[in-house]
């Protein structure tokens, strides 16, 4: 489809001029987003999560509440949860966010209007906010996996809690991140419901909200441009095939397969 110009009833070849029709500033921008917001969500829903799954592991009733505490949002639709970064960062005084920046002395803000870099600050809260739980599921789990007979002998050689976690915790859980990274990119290139939701369906000034399938949206469906949002997501997916054989690569992924 990628290289057809398709209407109702009529299909035609039209060579490498859907992926000419790409070239353009809107792609770029769209590209760009897309790529960072992988990228600062990657940067944040791998370590913290971690993190947090070390200080829950134990079975107690206290970390037992916080891991459901942390685990709801991800049961909150994108819908909903959209909805309510759009009222804790709304432009007027009363916003909650707005609120503690005037307690704090500073002054309000139109955080959805105000370009970049409160657009994809907004994007990546929304993320982790609605993902850390997940992520510490899959954390935990690698995490209990690890015998507790490595972590007596360390003890007992007088390792700290520090080199533990470094030199047991760390490279034991190493295909859970490998896994957390391959999805969240995946995910971070894929996102369209957010940015969606936040701005109301709406483009956003100056396309700060714009991902790649969001301008596969446009194109593709709401200009009825078939065969250039197919390029589009040619594009797309050949983008992160190679970013994730490359991230699979430097973690010696196919190393440990051999």
């Amino acid at each position: 489809m990628s290289f057809q110009e398709i209407y109702p009833g009529e299909v035609s070849f039209v060579g490498f001029s859907n992926y000419n029709e790409l070239v353009t500033e809107r792609f770029y921008t769209a590209l760009s987003n897309s790529f960072w917001y992988t990228f600062w969500t990657i940067a944040i829903l791998v370590p913290l999560p971690i993190i947090l799954a070390v200080a829950l592991h134990k079975a107690t009733v206290g970390n037992t509440v916080y891991r459901a505490l942390l685990f709801v949002p991800s049961l909150v639709s994108v819908v909903v949860a959209g909805t309510l970064i759009r009222l804790l960062f709304a432009s007027n005084d009363q916003a909650l966010v707005n609120s503690l920046f005037r307690l704090l002395g500073g002054e309000s803000k139109n955080w959805l209007l105000a370009g970049q870099p409160y657009a994809m600050i907004l994007l990546v809260v929304l993320a982790t906010w609605k993902w850390t739980g997940v992520n510490i599921v899959y954390f935990l789990a690698g995490i209990n996996s690890i015998p507790h007979e490595l972590y007596e002998a360390a003890t007992i050689d007088g390792a700290d809690w520090n080199t533990q976690f470094w030199k047991i915790t760390l490279p034991l859980i190493k295909p859970t991140i490998i896994f957390v990274i391959t999805i969240s990119i995946f995910g971070g290139f894929s996102m369209f419901e957010e940015s969606y939701i936040l701005w109301a369906g709406n483009e956003s000034p100056n396309n700060v909200g714009l991902t790649m399938v969001g301008y596969l949206y446009q194109r593709g469906f709401q200009q009825a441009n078939l065969g250039v949002g197919s390029a589009i997501g040619v594009v797309l997916i050949t983008i992160v095939f190679i970013i994730s054989i490359v991230q699979l690569n430097l973690f010696g992924f196919f190393k440990e397969e051999q």
